[in-house]
């Protein structure tokens, strides 16, 4: 008896230990996926625009690699940058992170003083310390001035110290300075540097007449109303105009964008000689668009380059770029996929540059000198991002980006050279090097799987097929310990609507990690991108129009018929969440198909699309007015008694994006019907909740399937 003892003493202590693996906590999954668990990768890269050097930060130090040799260089330690910083009256920074100026010298920013540094002479050359609370700050291209907005005005500050007002409207609902239009067509500012710096482009507008929606501000004693400009679907919208500042003469020439007054104007371009600006034009209704250029000296139009017209809808999202001899560059779906043209600078067409059945997402840069164009696009899948080289006389296309997945790529100064920054399923981040002929020419990093010691189950990729035939990808993720023979419950997490594309061929697929979280309590995870979605062509997205709801829930309804079909699913017990058009989508899935899904968690939801901004609302719907069937079809009021299962609603009180409306009504429907129904409203909250209040809300909605599914 002795001897076996022996014996089971020595397995165990030969045996190989297998370490536990650590849980997540909520807190991790919900507010660390980006900080915590962000994979390794190349901190504060760049290139730098003089020696087509590339800089990273390692440790305090900020290195420069010159690309041809490998041979690696200090700039700078943060010791050295900080003794500097104190010596001229600036508090010290914890980090480097450099944006690099073409003259070599680079900005940081201290507190609110943005800092304009000389690494070679390792001296500051300039400060601008702005007043708090201004906004959308931006350089000018020679570093001479910044521009920032306080309130609804917009200021210059030069870099002596100098400030000066470029407008000054005291009136309620004129705005300089700030983006406008809603942030819709690819506009994300409201100023315009012309290429020397000399000029300042900037939005004026007058939405006075645009009606005010309330809210409240319950942090005060007695709650304060604070009224937003919030033009709804059908009604009236604001005007802008273009306004264009001389930082030499100090003169203001307002473009003469012509009637009506209630047009978009996008994609704004300074010609390079800088006597002209190239804006879209677009008109209400978003189905025709001009390409017009302004002259700048009085702002009349030259010339009407060319119009692109579609019986559904025109979305400009991208400026015209230029190059040296004066040709432009102007990006389409004018085929039905998203392509590069090339213009003559009278507008006069040269020749489709990219063509196919995949969209191209973004020029990366032009090479003037060689004549060669780089771009990023969905040729190889939609899935995935590539980086693709064109001789624009030979029309010859070179991939240059190698394994499947989605690539971030920056190409040098010199065009000689980009830097890869690679993610995909599988892969968490792998950085290296290459030459402009698609060659590797070192590999710098390939981050390990961060969750390593983690319970954390990562997602796979899938494909079904829609009743057409058309092909829908999607995601899921099963728990650790993921048995077959069991059945498990389903939670479909859904946005579903144009601008989004949840499933890629990246690390974790798309997925956020609470997801990951709840997957680990003994989820399935599902996620599938219906039509109507992003980066699949015209056709594919524009299915929805006059018809918001329906195409999307047909193809959701699909995802659900592929779920009922695996062996390890309990179809009794699917449910689903998403937030914005995601609430919109798991409302209308809970009424609209409530014998299939029995717990829905809607966030942020639009209900009834009246009562939604005109820019977005009329580009996918038409106007009230204009297409009242598609209105009423997606109306959720009209289906509260149809819900069978357990619904929660939860909303912002200060949403300026969906306004609290769109809740507050549909829940009047359902008391008024007798149906009962949960509800949530986070206070102090614009259209999402943030911060470490986030925690709160996922434990909620992981709650409520727990209660509930």
């Amino acid at each position: 008896m002795k001897r076996y003892f022996s014996i089971i003493i020595l397995l165990l202590f030969f045996a190989p230990v297998v370490k536990a693996q650590k849980q997540l906590t909520l807190e991790q999954a919900v507010l660390r996926q980006g900080t915590e668990f962000r994979p390794k990768t190349l901190n504060g890269f760049g290139w730098h625009p003089k020696t087509s050097a590339y800089t990273y930060v390692s440790g305090d130090s900020l290195i420069a690699v010159n690309p041809s040799n490998l041979q690696s260089t200090v700039i700078i330690t943060l010791p050295e940058l900080n003794r500097t910083l104190e010596g001229s009256g600036i508090k010290p920074v914890r980090r480097i992170l450099p944006w690099w100026n073409s003259d070599g010298t680079f900005r940081i920013v201290s507190g609110n003083t943005y800092v304009v540094f000389d690494p070679i002479g390792k001296q500051v050359v300039s400060k601008f310390t702005v007043e708090e609370g201004s906004e959308n700050h931006e350089f000018s291209p020679d570093g001479r001035w910044l521009s920032y907005t306080m309130g609804q005005n917009l200021f210059l500050m030069s870099s002596a110290g100098e400030v000066r007002a470029i407008s000054n409207d005291t009136l309620d609902g004129f705005v300089n300075g700030q983006s406008v239009h809603r942030n819709e067509f690819g506009i994300n500012k409201g100023t315009f540097w012309s290429p020397t710096g000399r000029y300042l482009a900037y939005y004026h507008m007058d939405e006075s007449r645009v009606t005010q929606y309330p809210l409240v501000d319950i942090s005060k004693r007695v709650g304060e109303l604070v009224n937003i400009r919030y033009p709804m679907a059908g009604m009236k919208s604001h005007e802008v105009t273009i306004r264009v500042y001389d930082t030499k003469t100090g003169e203001t020439v307002e473009l003469k964008t012509g009637e009506p007054r209630e047009q978009y104007l996008t994609n704004i371009a300074w010609s390079p000689d800088e006597k002209s600006i190239y804006v879209a034009v677009l008109n209400r209704q978003q189905n025709h668009l001009k390409m017009n250029r302004y002259r700048l000296s009085d702002g009349h139009l030259e010339q009407t380059l060319f119009e692109e017209t579609n019986e559904k809808y025109v979305e400009p999202l991208n400026p015209p770029m230029f190059l040296n001899d004066g040709s432009f560059l102007w990006v389409s779906r004018r085929d039905g996929w998203n392509h590069i043209y090339l213009y003559f600078a009278n507008g006069r067409l040269i020749k489709q540059l990219t063509k196919g059945e995949w969209e191209v997402t973004g020029i990366e840069g032009i090479d003037s000198k060689s004549g060669m164009l780089y771009f990023t696009a969905t040729k190889e899948s939609p899935l995935e991002r590539h980086l693709y080289s064109l001789d624009i006389k030979k029309g010859k296309l070179t991939r240059l980006t190698h394994g499947e997945g989605t690539h971030r790529c920056h190409l040098s100064p010199n065009y000689k050279y980009f830097m890869d920054f690679y993610s995909s399923i599988s892969t968490p981040n792998r950085v290296a090097l290459f030459n402009t002929s698609g060659k590797e020419q070192k590999l710098l990093l390939d981050a390990p799987n961060p969750y390593s010691g983690y319970s954390v189950p990562l997602p796979s990729l899938l494909s079904l097929r829609a009743n057409d035939g058309t092909i829908l990808y999607g995601r899921i993720i099963k728990p650790i310990g993921f048995d077959s023979t069991q059945r498990y419950p389903v939670v479909i997490y859904v946005y579903g609507g144009p601008h989004s594309q949840l499933v890629t061929n990246s690390w974790m697929g798309g997925a956020r990690l609470w997801e990951c979280y709840m997957a680990n309590k003994g989820y399935i995870m599902f996620t599938l991108d219906n039509r109507g979605t992003s980066n699949r062509g015209g056709e594919f997205e524009q299915t929805i129009h006059r018809r918001l709801g329906t195409m999307e829930l047909s193809d959701q309804i699909e995802g659900f018929k592929y779920l009922k079909s695996l062996p390890f699913i309990d179809s009794t017990r699917i449910g689903v969440h998403g937030w914005s058009f995601g609430g919109f989508m798991t409302i209308t899935m809970m009424l609209r198909a409530s014998e299939h899904f029995k717990v829905g968690v809607a966030g942020g939801p639009v209900t009834d699309w009246r009562f939604y901004e005109v820019m977005y609302g009329e580009r996918y719907m038409d106007t009230p007015d204009e297409n009242p069937e598609g209105y009423q079809t997606a109306d959720l009021k009209n289906y509260v008694t149809n819900l069978k299962g357990k619904l929660l609603i939860i909303h912002d009180d200060m949403d300026k994006t969906v306004v609290p409306q769109h809740s507050l009504t549909l829940l009047h429907e359902f008391v008024k019907s007798g149906v009962q129904v949960d509800f949530f409203m986070y206070p102090q909250h614009d259209h999402n909740v943030i911060g470490k209040d986030r925690v709160h809300l996922i434990d909620k909605i992981i709650r409520y399937f727990d209660d509930n599914l």
